[in-house]
């Protein structure tokens, strides 16, 4: 076994790369990051210089070549996972792809045989595994603190994303749901232990972002679990004034509520304004909300940490290209209901053809009904 850091790169140079840069930096003990692969030169060249970077690539491939490098991150477009997980594999590195796992469910199988076949992990980027909040939530649950759960809720609500290809359907493959319902599908499945999806019952709309979008803002997706719990997922591109992100549990002995920022953020007015207050704020005059130790609340330095603890063997990954695997099924049956009209029934097996899991959303029954009226 390997002694040391574990060296990492990390493929992109936009928001979630930084976050990853920055992860890494906040829990320095388990990893660093000797490496960037960014297409755009000058955005490479400015990442590496801010985090302090030795290597900048503008080909993630010739990264791959560096022998030292031993895990590398996935902060690419969603269209990118699959070739780039199977060539990270093939160069024989540990993977940590950022959600939701591929585009099709094809693509997420051939992600986890080709790690299996080079003996890599690949390990899914669910940072709600690792959110401190919803982890004590969890303990108390499993605790026996709210009896037996029926009901879990999980919201992720802002104004949209950061980056142009999120927009663009066949670059991210939908909209609201594949971008932030991932979240709440890992998690609700996660937090009732892995208990399989029975059902998938999803509506969606384009209400605010039509202008720049075919991809849905704003949905609200539920699932019925085998274990008889209900898992309520509300996600939206059309929420002002920031970041929402918060769960509700309830059982019958209980309930817990959290609030991912709320008790971690001050409450401010200002007059002028100010640098930065949370992710996705538009404007920091008037009433805000910062949060301190942001990255450490969402969970994602104390992921990337473990990420590289198991690259070392000495833990076993909580978050696996299986469980990626698990939402990719659960939102292609999320569009495919939200384009039926109806609940969907597990396991579910798109049509053939079907691209991208939106297909089924943009090309069903429900929007050529809207279409004519």
């Amino acid at each position: 076994m390997a002694e040391g850091k574990v060296k990492v790169g990390i493929i992109g140079s936009q928001f979630q790369a930084d976050i990853h840069a920055a992860s890494f930096q906040i829990m320095p003990h388990e990893a660093e990051v000797v490496a960037i692969a960014s297409p755009t030169p000058g955005n490479a060249a400015a990442f590496a210089k801010r985090f302090g970077i030795p290597r900048v690539f503008t080909d993630y491939r010739e990264m791959l070549k560096e022998r030292d490098i031993e895990m590398v991150t996935i902060a690419a477009p969603n269209s990118l996972h699959a070739q780039m997980t199977k060539d990270i594999a093939a160069a024989g590195k540990h993977i940590v792809c950022e959600k939701p796992l591929a585009m099709t469910i094809a693509e997420g199988e051939e992600m986890i045989a080709a790690a299996k076949q080079h003996g890599v992990l690949l390990m899914y980027g669910e940072e709600l595994f690792f959110t401190p909040k919803y982890l004590k939530a969890k303990e108390m649950a499993d605790a026996g603190a709210f009896g037996k759960i029926y009901l879990v809720k999980q919201s992720e609500k802002h104004f949209g994303p950061h980056s142009p290809w999120f927009w663009d359907v066949n670059r991210s493959g939908g909209g609201a749901l594949m971008d932030l319902g991932c979240h709440g599908i890992a998690f609700c499945y996660f937090f009732l232990g892995r208990s399989p999806i029975k059902s998938v019952y999803c509506q969606m709309g384009t209400y605010v972002h039509a202008d720049k979008t075919k991809a849905e803002d704003d949905s609200l997706c539920i699932l019925e679990f085998a274990n008889g719990a209900v898992g309520l997922i509300e996600n939206s591109w059309a929420r002002r004034g920031g970041m929402d992100d918060r769960i509700e549990v309830f059982g019958e002995a209980g309930v817990t509520y959290a609030n991912l920022h709320m008790g971690n953020a001050l409450p401010t007015f200002s007059e002028n304004g100010y640098g930065y207050a949370v992710e996705k704020a538009p404007t920091t005059k008037g009433w805000t909300y910062p949060v301190f130790e942001e990255l450490w609340n969402y969970g994602t330095p104390q992921e990337l940490a473990h990420f590289a603890r198991c690259a070392r063997g000495k833990e076993n990954p909580q978050a696996t290209g299986e469980d990626g695997l698990v939402v990719l099924h659960a939102l292609y049956a999320g569009y495919a209901s939200a384009g039926e009209g109806r609940k969907i029934a597990m396991p579910y097996q798109p049509p053939p053809g079907v691209k991208k899991p939106i297909d089924l959303w943009l090309n069903g029954p429900t929007r050529a009904q809207a279409a004519q009226r």
